[in-house]
């Protein structure tokens, strides 16, 4: 049973406010995609793995908005096991409790004027992990007693209660912090600030210096926007991207060779896009870029859309633009790349670990074609030793 650690009257005009539960945006999107399905595309498909570097098992995020958390920690995980070290499943509600504990700090500070929600990007992950450090998910599940799945529906409209009646004062108090704070500790519990791991008692900074061992600061961010200089800085102008933090502008094709390179070389990549589209199936586990657009296609041809592999369009660094000002490409996903494989006639596909737990047809993991991934890539984050080096040079890394 929850208690929260407010005075009584607050508490109980938060509760009010919270009664009306909200659906997640998380679960809103898996409804949208749930739509975008073929009968036995399995049967029509025969993928043979090229490259399949090791990653840890496949999660499920629940009814919850951390995508973001999830990939992003699977990654770490993966470059905990490139770098010879036994992987830890880290707490991804770990990293999550404390961007959000950031961004309501931010969100006050902006008066309001940024998006507070569930979602967030791959820099929170590695911008929490410096500061924060980072823990076991033994130590730290965000589950209360009796719960095996995340549900932020109610902690979220608490929260955004709390902020909301912040805001409206003229002054601010000294306790508006520990008020919201102590809301997201009700419902995720308190972080530790010590813990025991195999023997041996850590403090999140040392398990990160001493365990995990990796450092925030030898990992980038890519994206590509023909409106910004290439090979500058930019920041990227999506409601996640609460801490305005700035990504690196290639060519929309050297995205691909970015991540090609990276998988050649042993490293894994994460994925931050647009996933509500047609073209991707999670049922299916296939994501592609259709020749023929859905409204223009037979009844035939939609239901026979990932019946085995089809034509793709060639997508523009104009129509990718596009995409991206008229809302068709939204960050509203996270995964994680692990390898590439190829279907039956040989074409390339990128395979993905997703975070919606063993649902679709490949148990967790999907395939998408490389036209998908950058036509509807916002970003990615990799090491800087992943890049190419033609193209760090260009972008002075």
């Amino acid at each position: 049973m929850f208690r929260l650690k407010l005075k009584p009257l607050f508490a109980a005009v938060l509760i009010a406010l919270a009664a009306t539960s909200n659906v997640s945006a998380q679960d809103d999107l898996m409804n949208k995609v749930k739509a975008n399905q073929s009968a036995n595309s399995k049967d029509h498909f025969t993928f043979t793995d090229v490259i399949n570097l090791e990653n840890t098992s496949v999660k499920d995020q629940g009814s919850s908005g951390t995508c973001w958390s999830y990939s992003g920690n699977s990654f770490i995980e993966s470059e905990m096991i490139r770098m010879g070290k036994k992987p830890v499943e880290l707490a991804q509600i770990f990293t999550a409790r404390n961007a959000y504990v950031e961004k309501g700090k931010m969100y006050v500070k902006m008066h309001g004027a940024v998006t507070l929600g569930e979602g967030g990007a791959f820099h929170d992950v590695m911008n929490m992990y410096k500061k924060y450090g980072t823990v076991p998910r033994s130590a730290y599940t965000g589950l209360q007693e009796g719960q095996t799945r995340n549900n932020f529906s109610e902690m979220s409209k608490m929260s955004e209660s709390v902020l909301a009646s912040v805001i409206k004062n003229d002054k601010l108090s000294e306790n508006w912090i520990k008020a919201y704070t102590s809301v997201i500790d009700t419902y995720l519990g308190e972080a530790p600030t010590e813990f025991m791991y195999e023997g041996k008692k850590y403090t999140p900074k040392t398990f990160a210096d001493q365990v995990v061992g990796v450092k925030a600061e030898d990992y980038v961010e890519i994206s590509s926007l023909k409106e910004y200089p290439y090979y500058t800085k930019f920041t990227l102008l999506v409601p996640d991207n609460w801490s305005f933090d700035q990504v690196y502008n290639v060519k929309m094709d050297e995205l691909v060779e970015t991540v090609d390179n990276a998988l050649k070389n042993g490293y894994t990549v994460a994925w931050a896009g647009d996933v509500s589209e047609k073209g991707f199936s999670w049922k299916n586990g296939v994501a592609f870029v259709p020749e023929i657009d859905f409204a223009q296609m037979t009844t035939d041809q939609k239901a026979e859309m990932f019946n085995g592999p089809k034509a793709e369009k060639k997508v523009t660094e104009d129509e990718r633009q596009k995409a991206f000002d008229n809302y068709e490409t939204t960050d509203d996903h996270g995964m994680h790349i692990t390898g590439v494989a190829k279907d039956q006639n040989g074409k390339e596909y990128y395979i993905v670990k997703n975070s919606w737990g063993l649902s679709n047809d490949y148990k967790g993991y999907m395939y998408m074609t490389k036209e998908f991934m950058k036509y509807k890539a916002t970003g990615i984050m990799l090491h800087k030793n992943a890049v190419p080096k033609a193209i760090a040079k260009k972008l002075a890394i």
